[in-house]
């Protein structure tokens, strides 16, 4: 314990001698208790960083997360995703931060790869080059394997050497710093803080292992494999490990890169689309789906294939979620509320006591808005915040896995937009959801459905059950944004509470032993 209030110690000062709560306070006030900690942690003979005036308080913000490392880095966007918590005007100044950090050593790079795999897997690897991209949790390299007499191009993604331990003991002791908080601060109690950092500890640690990824990566391949230009990198498990994960090195365009596109005779329209169309089949076919589809996880290959990477978050719908989906998207396409609300009801979403007919007026009063915008302003992502933000009055059940997906849609939309700004949402889904509709209500789709549920439908790789099962319910405290009671995660939560509880106590204890021994010698 000792140890965290060291660590707590450092970067508290890491914290005072930034710009951090400066930009902090502009935007929300914190408590004065809170300031004049930060002021006395400032303290320093040396002269304080200048201040860069030609950046705006966001970038600002970012680059002082990002100069302090991974676990910063992983909290700002982390609270990016919460505006409840940090306020909307603060979540929005976070949604640019960068996930980069300076690479370490090909040599270190090196010991790592021949510590997991071993001598032999590692002296078959040739070409290794240096990083090729860094990231606050791992980076990439190039390299080349021979894959069954066939020499073929690999991305290699390392793991930063200690990088769990160091997260490990920062965000314990941040969760530490949220707990005397909360004791000392009553108001901050509503925001759960200590829930909040443990939260991100369980999340980021899934994402510290990589056979997860590369369990993800796979199973998306089995799903997309017959699907026509989009292709998922090939996994090579000789050569990935918790720390090591190698696949296909992949070739291509930036879909940021919209120039170069065009001079490759690609349609930036078509892309679009066709990013919008696989995404939804992705999430309303198979219910499983790329929840990172930002700009720089998106290239186009020399056949004009979509070509996905980094794997580390994905989201999951069970069968009613896909159904409810579905249903709920075509019914606001066809601006048939009162269908929409009928599915509500159906699904068990909301009471059976709600009048069907002030659901689905509750229902026009968003569809009928958005309607009546320009093409380019409407948003399935937006629709669907909406839609859970007014559905919450009937008392609407809280979907985790439709949360996730509601912010991907999101981040596509905008990335579709990017490519083609004209990009008409709804007429590139009707058709998606429309075949996807009439395919479950084909007779022989539901024969197959019930032969299949008997056995295994989803490839999960035998040995891998338990990273795979710890995985979804990250996604779904990510989701979420909460930690289910009779959970591993919320006992293991109880317990460095009770830990934490017991510090205080102690302290409390000690500081009034040494008033009474001063007291009694002088």
């Amino acid at each position: 314990m000792i140890r965290k209030l060291i660590i707590l110690f450092k970067i508290g000062r890491k914290i005072a001698k930034s710009d951090i709560l400066s930009i902090v306070s502009k935007i929300k006030k914190p408590p004065l208790a809170i300031k004049i900690l930060f002021k006395i942690l400032s303290f320093s003979f040396s002269p304080k960083k200048r201040i860069e005036k030609n950046k705006d308080e966001g970038e600002r913000l970012s680059d002082s997360l990002e100069s302090m490392g991974t676990t910063f880095i992983k909290l700002g966007q982390f609270l990016a995703t919460r505006p409840d918590i940090i306020g909307e005007e603060l979540s929005v100044k976070l949604e640019n931060l960068q996930d980069r950090l300076p690479p370490f050593s090909l040599l270190q790079a090196k010991e790592i790869i021949m510590n997991d795999l071993g001598n032999e897997s590692y002296n078959s690897i040739i070409n290794l080059s240096e990083p090729v991209a860094a990231a606050s949790i791992a980076q990439v390299h190039k390299a080349q394997i021979n894959d069954n007499g066939v020499l073929k191009d690999v991305a290699i993604k390392i793991l930063r050497p200690s990088i769990k331990k160091i997260f490990n003991e920062e965000i314990d002791a941040m969760m530490l710093f949220a707990f005397l908080v909360e004791s000392f601060i009553k108001k901050t109690k509503r925001l759960k803080l200590v829930e909040v950092v443990f939260l991100l500890k369980e999340i980021t640690n899934l994402e510290m292992d990589l056979r997860f990824e590369a369990a993800a990566a796979n199973e998306y391949a089995e799903n997309t494999k017959n699907d026509v230009g989009f292709r998922v990198p090939q996994i090579y498990w000789n050569y990935t490990s918790e720390n090591v994960m190698t696949l296909d090195w992949v070739d291509g365009v930036s879909i940021r890169e919209t120039d170069e596109l065009k001079n490759k005779k690609f349609s930036t329209k078509k892309i679009a689309e066709d990013i919008i169309q696989n995404f939804l089949r992705h999430a309303v076919r198979d219910g499983f789906f790329h929840a990172d589809m930002h700009q720089g996880n998106i290239f186009i290959d020399k056949d004009g294939q979509i070509v996905p990477i980094d794997f580390g978050i994905m989201g999951r719908l069970d069968k009613m979620s896909k159904r409810f989906l579905a249903e709920i998207l075509f019914g606001f396409i066809q601006r048939d509320y009162r269908k929409v609300a009928e599915v509500h009801l159906i699904a068990g979403l909301v009471p059976k006591d709600v009048p069907i007919d002030d659901l689905a007026q509750a229902l026009r009063s968003i569809g009928e808005p958005i309607f009546g915008q320009a093409v380019k302003d409407i948003s399935g992502g937006k629709l669907l915040k909406q839609l859970f933000d007014v559905t919450e009055k009937f008392n609407m059940q809280t979907q985790p896995q439709l949360l996730m997906l509601q912010k991907t849609m999101v981040v596509v939309e905008g990335v579709a937009r990017k490519l083609n700004p004209d990009t008409n949402i709804w007429t590139t889904s009707k058709p998606v959801l429309e075949s996807w509709l009439r395919e479950t209500k084909d007779p022989m789709t539901k024969l197959n459905e019930t032969l299949q549920n008997t056995s295994e439908v989803i490839k999960r790789l035998p040995e891998f059950p338990e990273i795979m099962d710890k995985a979804n319910q990250a996604l779904t405290y990510l989701a979420s944004g909460q930690i289910p009671q009779n959970s591993n995660s919320y006992n293991a939560l109880n317990t460095q509470k009770s830990e934490m509880i017991a510090l205080r106590n102690q302290s409390i204890i000690g500081l009034l032993v040494l008033v009474i021994f001063g007291l009694l010698i002088f």
